[in-house]
């Protein structure tokens, strides 16, 4: 291999990445959408293949799906998963029976199998976390009464795609029903212990990890995200899975840490993962399925719309009922994730609704309104840190 060529073809990558993240953040929109499309331009049927970095943009993407649910779990402490899931455990279901619904019935209907059709509904289903607290941030509705519950339907669809990715990984390999249904046992007991043990030792393994060098810090916590990463592949519940652990059994100080120390890695190799996803889509394989994505999207942006204003609606929020559905439109990180370990239609779903989200939000609410009335000063809407 070349390593002067490897050096410049993937420094111009990560330059046009910088260029492109400079655009969002001026369009005000999140740089998602623009990175896919970066992939597909340096794919393989694209204007600029790229030839000598793809190898290396492969690795690098497997570390942005780590890297991403590692920052996921750091977001949340033990106790926030269990209230913000209690709280709105009726909301998720209904969220998860509209979203995962019709995915499911588009791909049966296009003539897919019943695996196939899984993966689209999980495509369907999850929104992306990433695009909507940006979303929340660009928007100013941080401080709206509907915004909790927003982020207790994500926790609820974050938990249900940490349970799903194992099923969909077994899967993929073409495993048994037994063996799908033992992988997704695995993770639950997993995920049980993770929360029990975050619950309990958190700050005991914060102290044990982290230290006064952020140098030995950032060590620490990658080396141990990697190896539990790798354990978690090697027992067939994905390494995604095996990041997240780690991020939610670190509390405190620790998480507060860990997230100043990774959140450059994070996207970095988040925008490379999004770059991977795009060089590996055909460019040529989207006009033949757009117009089924397009009228899927619709659905899914219809479905998700009224399960925000349901979720709102239970929670007691008023003119912020709106605001919550549009903002859970938006899908992105892990829905790629869900369809790299698939095909097909799925990626055309992805951009579509990585930038329908967005766009929907700010035309659906101009005025940026805020709906405070209803919850007395200092008490939060409901029983979530956010």
């Amino acid at each position: 291999m070349d390593q002067g060529a490897l050096l410049l073809e993937l420094g111009a990558v990560v330059l046009v990445l910088g260029i492109l993240a400079r655009v969002a953040g001026r369009v005000g929109i999140s740089p998602i959408p623009l990175y896919l499309l970066a992939g597909l331009a340096l794919g393989e049927g694209g204007l600029v293949p790229v030839v000598t970095s793809e190898e290396f943009i492969e690795v690098g993407a497997e570390l942005g799906v780590i890297f991403l649910l590692l920052m996921l779990g750091l977001e949340y402490s033990a106790g926030e998963l269990v209230r913000g899931v209690r709280v709105v455990a009726r909301a998720g279901i209904v969220d998860l029976v509209l979203n995962f619904t019709p995915g499911v019935v588009a791909g049966l209907v296009l003539g897919w199998g019943p695996v196939a059709a899984i993966f689209l509904g999980g495509v369907t289903y999850i929104s992306s976390t990433g695009v909507i607290a940006k979303l929340l941030a660009d928007l100013g509705w941080t401080g709206n009464r509907e915004t909790p519950v927003i982020l207790s339907i994500l926790v609820f669809e974050d938990l249900a795609m940490a349970l799903l990715l194992p099923l969909l990984a077994a899967l993929a390999l073409g495993g048994s029903a037994l063996s799908a249904l033992l992988t997704i046992g695995v993770a639950v007991v997993a995920m049980t212990l993770a929360v029990a043990f975050a619950y309990t030792h958190g700050d005991r393994l914060g102290e044990f990890i982290f230290h006064r060098s952020d140098e030995v810090s950032l060590l620490s916590v990658f080396g141990l995200t990697l190896v539990v990463a790798g354990l978690a592949e090697g027992v067939s519940i994905s390494a995604a899975v095996g990041a997240f652990l780690v991020g939610i059994s670190l509390s405190g100080e620790a998480a507060t840490r860990a997230h100043a120390l990774l959140s450059p890695l994070r996207d970095l190799f988040a925008a490379v993962f999004f770059v991977f996803f795009g060089l590996s889509t055909d460019p040529g394989d989207i006009p033949g399925v757009l117009l089924t994505a397009v009228a899927l999207g619709l659905v899914t942006g219809l479905t998700k719309l009224i399960g925000g204003r349901y979720a709102a609606r239970r929670a007691g929020v008023g003119r912020g009922q709106r605001r919550a559905g549009l903002a859970l439109i938006a899908r992105g990180e892990f829905s790629i994730i869900i369809a790299g370990l698939g095909a097909g239609i799925a990626g055309a779903e992805v951009f579509i609704m990585a930038v329908g989200g967005p766009i929907a939000s700010k035309l659906g609410d101009p005025g940026r309104r805020r709906d405070r009335s209803h919850t007395p000063a200092g008490e939060p809407l409901i029983p979530f840190e956010t």
